[in-house]
């Protein structure tokens, strides 16, 4: 009998149509950025042809931040997720436009995906901003942030290494805050009361919109500590 995934997934599918720019950007650029996923962590040293430290954008929707810091930062690799084709599209086009070298993606579901790409230990960054708030209170059982999510953090992220969050609904980052706080494997590094007050990130879309509807953004980083990471 067929099993059927039954965990409570943090996005629905929901993409509008794509333009035709980036369905040819994908169709173009994907050989040359995008990663099929894999059933165990790849040689990421023979991916990107060097060692360096490495960072992890989970849900990078249009590609703002991430294009912007691998442009700033040649000297690191740089790996994105999302779930969403037409997001892809617009961040293969930016990378294509500064001929980066330092950037792969994989298309899919980050929950799926830590544990099939990653070593324990093997990120020096992870980056979610602007995540679904999921702002109804019964939805709030599909907010990424949970205890569980921060454990899959925990194991990929050396110790040392940075957890950086961010949102523009309050609630939800009151709950990331709260779950992250209690995480024995992450220490909070925020600069004033706990929060971040000047987030190194370029502006996105979403934190944007979220201004222009009176929404206060939240920024939060956690430092992963020393602490052995769970099994599993």
């Amino acid at each position: 009998m067929q099993q059927h995934d039954r965990r409570i997934r943090s996005f629905v599918r929901r993409e509008g149509r794509m333009t035709r720019g980036q369905q040819q950007r994908l169709d173009q650029l994907w050989p040359r950025y995008g990663l099929a996923v894999p059933e165990q962590p790849p040689d990421w040293d023979a991916i990107f042809g060097r060692r360096a430290p490495r960072m992890l954008e989970i849900g990078f929707g249009a590609g703002e931040v991430l294009a912007a810091l691998a442009a700033a930062n040649p000297q690191r690799d740089f790996i994105g997720i999302e779930v969403y084709r037409a997001g892809i599209g617009r961040l293969l086009g930016r990378l294509a436009d500064n001929d980066a070298d330092n950037v792969r993606i994989f298309c899919g579901d980050a929950a799926d995906i830590l544990p099939r790409a990653f070593a324990p230990a093997s990120l020096a960054e992870v980056l979610l901003y602007f995540p679904d708030p999921w702002p109804k209170k019964r939805h709030h059982k599909r907010r990424i942030v949970q205890p569980q999510f921060a454990d899959a953090i925990a194991r990929v992220l050396a110790p040392g290494g940075v957890w950086r969050l961010a949102s523009d609904w309050e609630d939800y980052a009151m709950h990331m805050r709260s779950v992250l706080d209690a995480h024995p494997l992450f220490a909070n590094i925020g600069d004033q009361d706990g929060w971040v007050q000047v987030p190194p990130r370029a502006s996105t879309r979403f934190e944007q919109r979220g201004r222009r509807k009176g929404h206060q953004v939240r920024d939060l980083a956690y430092r992963r500590t020393s602490m052995a990471a769970p099994r599993g």
